[in-house]
């Protein structure tokens, strides 16, 4: 019997950004399934499995022309459904298909379903208010982790570890010390903590200064971390100057953002890491959007290396119980609505094949 994979199938993850297929094919594992993304027919994005069914060669290494995926080892033609068109000198149409995916470019990124393509819903792909509106810029990047993707969510569930891993720029002991509440609601889970009268660690004093304000007096601290299936993470983020309100303080009093964490599984002990800030404050200034992208940038790459020792230990002790704390809410009630997920799934699945 197929073991079934540790993450949902039937559902929308995010496989690459619309850069990435500037100028050639993408080849991209995700859910352990090899697949190729290009432009087709009217620059609409497609995706399928990376195989070319002539000779098994990637079809990633080939090029686009005239809407086509051409093979790079023998020049054949696949069009976006996985069919073979054309190939020099050769008649190819009754060559099998190769399985093609469902994909969406919407939000600034591009969104494939691994599963059931008949199940595909673009409705379901998550709206994003700071995505195409222009009181508000994103800045973001890509990194790929050795680590199993509920780690990731683990890390981004339970803030805690800033104050050890992230020492130097938003760490602070005032986060350990403030207890997280989390609430479930329906698949969503969320996990806040608020700060009071406390100050402002590196990265949010420059935040501060971006927006025009005073860094060095006592501010409220905030972080909303909002767990949506399969993989997703926002997180509302920002600090106000002392008194004002929190996240309710008025706009020239504070700093916020929202934390963008899109985590597509590679292998079931790899993933793709989308990670990037959005904020409504000087959204026309590219300077400020770099500037806090790099420092981002620097703050995850610690992430990173602390997940792939954390994974490299795990796989080294299978058998050890991991500990549960309070602390660790949100990831545990994020694992549990994917189990749900994933038995849902697997029990649809023997229905139909019965």
């Amino acid at each position: 019997m197929t073991q079934q994979a540790p993450y949902p199938l039937n559902t929308w993850y995010v496989a690459c950004t619309p850069d990435e297929l500037d100028d050639k094919p993408l080849g991209r594992t995700i859910c352990n399934k090899q697949l190729v993304f290009f432009r087709g027919d009217a620059g609409r994005v497609a995706a399928m499995e990376d195989f070319c069914p002539h000779r098994g060669a990637p079809l990633s290494l080939g090029f686009v022309r005239d809407g086509k995926l051409v093979c790079g080892y023998h020049g054949l033609e696949m069009n976006c459904s996985g069919k073979c068109d054309s190939m020099p000198g050769q008649r190819v149409r009754g060559f099998p298909s190769v399985q093609s995916y469902p994909v969406e470019e919407r939000h600034g990124f591009i969104w494939i379903w691994p599963g059931d393509p008949d199940k595909a819903d673009a409705s379901l792909i998550p709206e994003l208010e700071w995505a195409n509106n222009p009181d508000w810029a994103y800045g973001g990047g890509l990194y790929h982790i050795e680590c199993e993707y509920r780690l990731m969510i683990d890390n981004l569930m339970d803030l805690t570890h800033e104050t050890y891993v992230h020492a130097s720029s938003i760490g602070q002991p005032e986060i350990e010390e403030a207890a997280p509440d989390t609430k479930v609601n329906g698949d969503e889970v969320i996990t806040s903590r608020q700060m009071e009268n406390i100050p402002a660690p590196p990265f949010w004093q420059a935040a501060l200064r971006g927006n025009g304000l005073a860094d060095d007096v006592p501010v409220d601290r905030w972080q909303v971390c909002r767990f949506t299936p399969p993989s997703h993470v926002l997180i509302e983020v920002g600090v106000a100057h002392a008194g004002n309100g929190g996240a309710d303080a008025p706009a020239d009093k504070k700093a916020s953002s929202v934390v963008v964490d899109f985590i597509t599984p590679e292998s079931d002990t790899s993933i793709w890491y989308f990670w990037g800030m959005a904020r409504n404050f000087k959204p026309e200034d590219q300077a400020l959007t770099d500037k806090i992208r790099e420092g981002q940038g620097k703050i995850f790459e610690e992430d990173l290396e602390m997940l792939e020792a954390q994974q490299r230990n795990l796989l080294r002790y299978p058998d050890r119980q991991l500990l549960k704390l309070n602390i660790d809410g949100g990831g545990v009630q994020a694992r549990r609505i994917i189990d749900r997920i994933l038995t849902e799934e697997r029990e649809a699945k023997a229905e139909a094949t019965a």
